[in-house]
């Protein structure tokens, strides 16, 4: 079978990486496109995954999204016309399943947070299978025209694609990190993200709260990575790092996003989730289990150094494979003109 999986965003080259090798694995032939924007074509070449790098972000606001959408669509329904793609995969890619639908290619999709709702109204609707963490209630994504197209996986994305990942302790070597004392990582908001419309203030506090102390960001774009270099306060990486060994070796991550999060829920360490806009079913399920806490305050954060091993809690590693079954579950379109 040729499959066809678009990458739009950094998280998405992680979640996909061990679906990709599962796929190959089983005698399939995949083929990979990218999206440049954040940190997504340095993480294919770190993983080594071969991509045909299409488009780039085109910004926040919706009208730039929109035309973002529209051109990057037709650039890729141009590149797979004559590839012949049996299937089309991707994380909560609007361009794929557009482009997809254009071209009569069986799609799915997969995401884990639900309030994302201009982007679900597209891929929800395009998708043929629509694969969610279990946690996420079935009704929650009807309103997007998923239901019956919806496949449930037990457990956190991340679970299945840290099965493999043990962490590399270089990474304090190369950010200078003295691992004698505290290790606080933090990720910057998704400022441009529709559901991330306004200022995050407790961010600014946190970064206040955090001065002094031994503190890696990892910001998401440039201008982001620009303006924390300038305040010299903070060790800010110059492009994609190994997050998820400094993840797991720091003594608290503090995230105004949602993927590192989870990140640190599955690799043991304390995380505080700074997210402005409406909590998703997994991050609500996470908080209620202690998995994860709200920070509502700077001075809630507490900065200590941990006694335990990095990665000593326990973890959930789970079978990528069971992602790669679900999302090839889809059925082919009827047969017609394209």
């Amino acid at each position: 079978m040729r499959i066809w999986v678009d990458l739009t965003n950094s998280p998405h080259v992680l979640v996909m990486r061990p679906v990709i090798d599962a796929l190959c694995r089983r005698g399939h032939e995949v083929e990979v496109t990218a999206r440049d924007f954040a940190q997504t074509l340095e993480l294919c070449e770190r993983f080594g995954i071969a991509h045909t790098a299409v488009g780039c972000h085109r910004g926040g606001r919706i009208g730039a999204k929109a035309r973002g959408l529209l051109d990057r669509s037709l650039a890729l329904t141009k590149w797979a016309r004559e590839r012949h793609f049996d299937r089309a995969l991707g994380h909560g890619s609007n361009d794929v399943t557009v482009a997809a639908a254009l071209l009569r290619i069986p799609s799915s999709t997969t995401f884990d947070y639900e309030w994302a709702t201009v982007q679900h109204n597209v891929n929800c609707r395009l998708a043929r299978i629509v694969m969610v963490p279990e946690a996420i209630p079935a009704e929650r994504l009807y309103r997007y025209g998923a239901r019956g197209k919806i496949r449930p996986y037990p457990g956190l994305k991340e679970e299945y694609y840290l099965a493999d990942f043990e962490p590399d302790g270089t990474i304090l070597d190369q950010l200078a990190l003295d691992p004698a004392k505290p290790i606080t990582v933090v990720r910057t908001p998704p400022a441009v993200s529709l559901y991330h419309r306004f200022e995050n203030d407790l961010f600014a506090g946190v970064l206040d709260r955090l001065t002094g102390a031994q503190t890696v960001v990892l910001a998401r774009t440039p201008e982001q990575r620009s303006e924390l270099q300038r305040t010299g306060r903070f060790i800010v990486p110059e492009s994609a790092v190994d997050a998820q060994s400094l993840i797991a070796l720091a003594d608290v991550v503090v995230s105004a996003g949602g993927t590192m999060n989870r990140e640190a829920v599955a690799l043991g360490t304390p995380v505080y989730t700074m997210f402005e806009g409406r909590l998703g079913a997994v991050d609500e399920r996470l908080i209620a289990e202690g998995r994860l806490r709200r920070l509502t305050t700077p001075g809630d954060l507490e900065i200590v150094k941990r006694t335990n091993a990095a990665g000593g809690n326990h973890r959930v590693r789970r079978d990528p494979g069971v992602m790669a079954d679900l999302l090839l579950g889809a059925q082919p379109w009827p047969r017609g003109p394209c």
